[in-house]
């Protein structure tokens, strides 16, 4: 039972620690100054070929009633 008691009160105190400090960090990273032309990016990127197919060359070919 030793081991279970050291793990314990290591998730208790160290890894709660880090962990906190884990989410902070994510946090910062995502709201840090600068990343707001990075998120509009992403958030527009389902948009870019709205107009026209993005082209991916030659569509693929219709599945026959066999091989369904």
């Amino acid at each position: 039972m030793e081991t279970y008691s050291l793990l314990r009160e290591f998730a208790d105190s160290w890894m709660l620690l880090l962990l906190v400090l884990i989410f902070l960090g994510t946090v910062f990273w995502a709201w840090r100054p600068g990343s707001r032309k990075l998120h509009d990016d992403a958030a527009k990127s389902i948009f870019r070929n709205e107009l026209k197919p993005a082209g991916g060359g030659a569509p693929a070919p219709a599945r026959s009633e066999r091989e369904a």
